[in-house]
Protein backbone atom coordinates (compact mmCIF):
# COMPACT_ATOMS: atom_id res chain seq x y z
CA UNK A 1 0.00 0.00 0.00
CA UNK A 2 1.23 3.49 -0.82
CA UNK A 3 2.17 5.77 2.09
CA UNK A 4 -0.40 8.00 3.73
CA UNK A 5 0.18 11.58 2.60
CA UNK A 6 -0.52 14.77 4.53
CA UNK A 7 -3.11 17.20 3.18
CA UNK A 8 -2.56 20.58 4.82
CA UNK A 9 -4.32 23.93 4.53
CA UNK A 10 -2.75 27.28 5.44
CA UNK A 11 -5.76 29.30 6.55
CA UNK A 12 -5.14 32.92 5.64
CA UNK A 13 -7.07 35.44 3.56
CA UNK A 14 -6.04 36.77 0.14
CA UNK A 15 -4.88 40.12 1.56
CA UNK A 16 -2.71 38.55 4.28
CA UNK A 17 -0.12 36.87 2.08
CA UNK A 18 3.55 37.74 2.56
CA UNK A 19 3.88 38.86 -1.04
CA UNK A 20 1.59 41.84 -0.36
CA UNK A 21 2.64 42.80 3.17
CA UNK A 22 4.84 45.73 2.09
CA UNK A 23 1.78 47.44 0.66
CA UNK A 24 -0.98 46.23 3.00
CA UNK A 25 -0.52 47.16 6.65
CA UNK A 26 -1.84 44.72 9.20
CA UNK A 27 -3.80 47.56 10.78
CA UNK A 28 -5.74 47.73 7.50
CA UNK A 29 -6.75 44.06 7.44
CA UNK A 30 -10.25 44.79 8.87
CA UNK A 31 -10.87 47.14 5.94
CA UNK A 32 -10.78 44.33 3.36
CA UNK A 33 -13.63 42.05 2.38
CA UNK A 34 -13.04 38.76 4.17
CA UNK A 35 -13.39 35.71 1.94
CA UNK A 36 -11.53 33.15 4.04
CA UNK A 37 -14.61 31.65 5.70
CA UNK A 38 -16.52 30.82 2.52
CA UNK A 39 -13.39 29.51 0.81
CA UNK A 40 -12.40 27.35 3.77
CA UNK A 41 -15.91 25.95 3.94
CA UNK A 42 -15.60 24.95 0.28
CA UNK A 43 -12.40 23.09 1.11
CA UNK A 44 -14.11 21.41 4.05
CA UNK A 45 -16.92 20.26 1.77
CA UNK A 46 -14.40 18.95 -0.76
CA UNK A 47 -12.51 17.00 1.89
CA UNK A 48 -15.75 15.59 3.29
CA UNK A 49 -16.70 14.26 -0.15
CA UNK A 50 -13.51 12.24 -0.23
CA UNK A 51 -13.63 11.33 3.47
CA UNK A 52 -10.25 12.99 4.11
CA UNK A 53 -9.19 14.44 7.44
CA UNK A 54 -6.54 17.12 7.01
CA UNK A 55 -4.38 19.50 9.02
CA UNK A 56 -5.37 23.18 9.08
CA UNK A 57 -2.68 25.71 10.00
CA UNK A 58 -4.71 28.74 11.08
CA UNK A 59 -3.72 32.33 11.79
CA UNK A 60 -4.43 33.39 15.37
CA UNK A 61 -5.89 36.63 14.00
CA UNK A 62 -8.47 34.62 12.07
CA UNK A 63 -9.22 32.46 15.12
CA UNK A 64 -10.10 35.58 17.10
CA UNK A 65 -12.17 37.14 14.32
CA UNK A 66 -13.89 33.94 13.14
CA UNK A 67 -13.98 31.49 16.06
CA UNK A 68 -16.94 29.66 14.51
CA UNK A 69 -14.78 28.78 11.50
CA UNK A 70 -12.10 27.23 13.72
CA UNK A 71 -14.77 25.41 15.69
CA UNK A 72 -16.29 23.92 12.52
CA UNK A 73 -12.88 22.73 11.31
CA UNK A 74 -12.19 21.11 14.67
CA UNK A 75 -15.68 19.59 14.91
CA UNK A 76 -15.21 17.96 11.50
CA UNK A 77 -12.26 16.00 12.88
CA UNK A 78 -9.45 17.90 11.26
CA UNK A 79 -6.16 18.62 13.00
CA UNK A 80 -5.50 22.20 14.12
CA UNK A 81 -2.07 23.81 13.88
CA UNK A 82 -0.71 27.32 14.28
CA UNK A 83 0.24 29.45 11.27
CA UNK A 84 1.36 32.30 13.57
CA UNK A 85 -0.81 35.19 14.72
CA UNK A 86 0.22 38.05 12.43
CA UNK A 87 1.69 36.15 9.45
CA UNK A 88 5.07 37.80 9.87
CA UNK A 89 8.19 36.28 8.32
CA UNK A 90 10.22 34.73 11.13
CA UNK A 91 13.58 35.98 9.90
CA UNK A 92 12.26 39.53 10.20
CA UNK A 93 11.48 39.02 13.91
CA UNK A 94 13.57 38.72 17.03
CA UNK A 95 13.28 35.49 19.05
CA UNK A 96 11.28 37.43 21.65
CA UNK A 97 8.84 38.75 19.03
CA UNK A 98 8.45 35.29 17.55
CA UNK A 99 7.75 33.74 20.94
CA UNK A 100 5.11 36.36 21.72
CA UNK A 101 3.41 35.84 18.33
CA UNK A 102 3.57 32.05 18.74
CA UNK A 103 2.00 32.13 22.19
CA UNK A 104 -0.74 34.49 21.09
CA UNK A 105 -1.68 32.28 18.14
CA UNK A 106 -1.62 29.15 20.29
CA UNK A 107 -3.84 30.73 22.93
CA UNK A 108 -6.33 31.98 20.33
CA UNK A 109 -6.70 28.53 18.77
CA UNK A 110 -6.86 26.64 22.06
CA UNK A 111 -9.49 29.04 23.40
CA UNK A 112 -11.81 27.88 20.61
CA UNK A 113 -11.05 24.17 20.44
CA UNK A 114 -10.15 23.39 24.04
CA UNK A 115 -7.39 21.15 22.69
CA UNK A 116 -3.62 21.63 22.82
CA UNK A 117 -1.99 22.95 19.65
CA UNK A 118 1.32 21.18 19.00
CA UNK A 119 1.84 21.62 15.24
CA UNK A 120 3.25 24.70 13.52
CA UNK A 121 3.96 26.07 10.06
CA UNK A 122 5.74 29.38 9.59
CA UNK A 123 4.32 32.03 7.27
CA UNK A 124 5.88 31.50 3.84
CA UNK A 125 8.05 28.67 5.19
CA UNK A 126 10.27 31.32 6.78
CA UNK A 127 12.40 29.09 8.99
CA UNK A 128 15.62 29.46 7.04
CA UNK A 129 19.29 29.26 7.93
CA UNK A 130 18.96 32.79 9.31
CA UNK A 131 16.05 31.85 11.59
CA UNK A 132 16.85 28.28 12.60
CA UNK A 133 16.73 29.49 16.21
CA UNK A 134 12.94 29.33 15.89
CA UNK A 135 13.09 25.53 16.20
CA UNK A 136 14.40 25.87 19.76
CA UNK A 137 11.58 28.28 20.60
CA UNK A 138 8.98 25.91 19.16
CA UNK A 139 10.25 23.05 21.29
CA UNK A 140 10.37 25.27 24.37
CA UNK A 141 6.75 26.25 23.82
CA UNK A 142 5.58 22.65 23.64
CA UNK A 143 5.32 22.12 19.89
CA UNK A 144 6.18 18.63 18.63
CA UNK A 145 5.81 18.94 14.83
CA UNK A 146 6.98 21.68 12.49
CA UNK A 147 6.44 21.97 8.73
CA UNK A 148 8.31 25.16 7.91
CA UNK A 149 11.63 24.22 6.27
CA UNK A 150 11.29 24.00 2.49
CA UNK A 151 14.35 22.22 1.02
CA UNK A 152 14.55 24.43 -2.08
CA UNK A 153 16.20 27.58 -3.37
CA UNK A 154 13.77 30.51 -3.40
CA UNK A 155 14.00 34.29 -3.13
CA UNK A 156 11.87 34.41 0.03
CA UNK A 157 12.32 31.07 1.80
CA UNK A 158 14.03 27.71 1.77
CA UNK A 159 17.18 25.85 2.82
CA UNK A 160 18.34 24.22 -0.39
CA UNK A 161 20.32 21.35 1.17
CA UNK A 162 17.95 20.68 4.09
CA UNK A 163 16.74 17.16 4.78
CA UNK A 164 13.82 16.53 2.41
CA UNK A 165 12.22 13.68 4.38
CA UNK A 166 10.20 13.81 7.62
CA UNK A 167 12.78 13.56 10.38
CA UNK A 168 13.29 14.06 14.08
CA UNK A 169 15.35 17.05 15.18
CA UNK A 170 17.16 17.41 18.47
CA UNK A 171 16.93 20.93 19.86
CA UNK A 172 18.26 22.40 23.10
CA UNK A 173 14.75 22.06 24.49
CA UNK A 174 13.86 18.57 23.28
CA UNK A 175 12.85 16.66 20.18
CA UNK A 176 10.83 18.13 17.33
CA UNK A 177 9.70 16.41 14.15
CA UNK A 178 10.25 18.35 10.95
CA UNK A 179 7.89 17.53 8.05
CA UNK A 180 9.20 19.41 4.98
CA UNK A 181 6.93 20.28 2.07
CA UNK A 182 7.57 17.73 -0.65
CA UNK A 183 10.23 18.01 -3.32
CA UNK A 184 10.92 15.79 -6.33
CA UNK A 185 14.57 14.87 -6.65
CA UNK A 186 15.88 15.18 -10.21
CA UNK A 187 19.46 15.53 -11.51
CA UNK A 188 20.72 16.47 -8.07
CA UNK A 189 18.08 19.18 -7.70
CA UNK A 190 15.07 19.55 -5.42
CA UNK A 191 12.02 20.45 -7.50
CA UNK A 192 9.15 21.78 -5.35
CA UNK A 193 5.94 19.82 -5.93
CA UNK A 194 4.23 20.32 -2.58
CA UNK A 195 1.30 22.51 -3.59
CA UNK A 196 0.56 26.22 -3.61
CA UNK A 197 1.70 28.13 -6.67
CA UNK A 198 3.65 25.13 -7.92
CA UNK A 199 0.48 23.04 -7.99
CA UNK A 200 -1.37 25.79 -9.84
CA UNK A 201 1.45 26.31 -12.33
CA UNK A 202 2.36 22.71 -13.22
CA UNK A 203 0.10 20.57 -15.43
CA UNK A 204 -1.73 18.00 -13.33
CA UNK A 205 0.09 15.21 -15.18
CA UNK A 206 3.44 16.54 -13.94
CA UNK A 207 2.24 16.75 -10.34
CA UNK A 208 0.78 13.26 -10.55
CA UNK A 209 4.01 11.78 -11.94
CA UNK A 210 6.19 13.45 -9.29
CA UNK A 211 3.98 12.53 -6.34
CA UNK A 212 3.58 8.94 -7.52
CA UNK A 213 7.35 8.66 -7.79
CA UNK A 214 7.74 9.99 -4.25
CA UNK A 215 5.17 7.46 -2.96
CA UNK A 216 5.95 4.37 -5.00
CA UNK A 217 9.64 4.58 -5.81
CA UNK A 218 10.89 6.24 -2.63
CA UNK A 219 8.16 5.03 -0.24
CA UNK A 220 8.07 8.61 1.01
CA UNK A 221 4.95 10.51 2.14
CA UNK A 222 3.87 13.67 0.38
CA UNK A 223 3.38 16.81 2.48
CA UNK A 224 0.93 18.85 0.40
CA UNK A 225 -0.43 22.34 1.08
CA UNK A 226 -3.06 24.70 -0.27
CA UNK A 227 -4.56 28.06 0.77
CA UNK A 228 -8.29 28.84 0.81
CA UNK A 229 -7.78 31.84 -1.50
CA UNK A 230 -6.33 29.50 -4.15
CA UNK A 231 -9.79 28.17 -5.01
CA UNK A 232 -11.24 31.68 -5.32
CA UNK A 233 -10.73 33.08 -8.86
CA UNK A 234 -13.21 35.89 -8.12
CA UNK A 235 -11.14 37.42 -5.31
CA UNK A 236 -10.32 41.14 -5.67
CA UNK A 237 -7.23 41.85 -7.78
CA UNK A 238 -4.98 43.88 -5.52
CA UNK A 239 -2.42 46.35 -6.81
CA UNK A 240 0.13 45.23 -4.25
CA UNK A 241 3.51 43.57 -4.41
CA UNK A 242 5.59 43.30 -7.57
CA UNK A 243 4.58 42.00 -10.98
CA UNK A 244 6.32 38.74 -10.12
CA UNK A 245 4.50 38.27 -6.82
CA UNK A 246 1.15 39.13 -8.39
CA UNK A 247 1.80 36.62 -11.15
CA UNK A 248 2.58 33.96 -8.56
CA UNK A 249 -0.54 34.78 -6.57
CA UNK A 250 -3.08 34.88 -9.39
CA UNK A 251 -1.84 32.18 -11.78
CA UNK A 252 -4.45 29.53 -12.63
CA UNK A 253 -6.78 30.21 -9.69
CA UNK A 254 -9.73 29.01 -11.76
CA UNK A 255 -8.18 25.54 -12.15
CA UNK A 256 -7.23 24.81 -8.54
CA UNK A 257 -10.44 23.28 -7.24
CA UNK A 258 -10.73 20.84 -10.15
CA UNK A 259 -7.10 19.81 -9.75
CA UNK A 260 -7.60 19.27 -6.02
CA UNK A 261 -10.55 16.97 -6.74
CA UNK A 262 -8.39 14.89 -9.07
CA UNK A 263 -5.54 14.79 -6.56
CA UNK A 264 -7.85 13.53 -3.84
CA UNK A 265 -9.00 10.74 -6.17
CA UNK A 266 -5.43 9.67 -6.94
CA UNK A 267 -3.71 9.64 -3.55
CA UNK A 268 -4.31 8.67 0.08
CA UNK A 269 -4.39 11.73 2.32
CA UNK A 270 -4.72 12.30 6.04
CA UNK A 271 -3.56 14.50 8.91
CA UNK A 272 0.06 15.53 9.24
CA UNK A 273 0.21 14.11 12.75
CA UNK A 274 -0.76 10.68 11.38
CA UNK A 275 1.97 10.84 8.75
CA UNK A 276 4.60 11.79 11.32
CA UNK A 277 3.42 9.00 13.60
CA UNK A 278 3.88 6.46 10.80
CA UNK A 279 7.35 7.83 10.13
CA UNK A 280 8.22 7.63 13.83
CA UNK A 281 7.13 3.99 14.00
CA UNK A 282 8.95 3.06 10.81
CA UNK A 283 5.81 2.28 8.83
CA UNK A 284 6.85 4.68 6.05
CA UNK A 285 10.08 6.34 5.04
CA UNK A 286 11.74 8.81 7.36
CA UNK A 287 15.27 10.09 7.61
Amino acid sequence: MNPLNAFTVDVEDYFQVSAFERDIRRSAWPDFESRVERNTQRLLELLERFDVKATFFILGWIAEKLPSLVASIHAAGHEIGSHSYWHRLIYEQTPEEFREDLRRSKQALEAVTGAAVRIYRAPSFSITSASAWALDVLAEEGFTIDSSIFPVRHDRYGIRDANYQPHELKTQSGSLWEAPPTVFRCCGMHVPVAGGGYFRLYPLSVTRYCLRHVNRTENRPVIFYVHPWEIDPDQPRLQAGSRLTRARHYVNLSKTEYKLEQLLRMFRFGRLGEVVEQCATGAIAAA
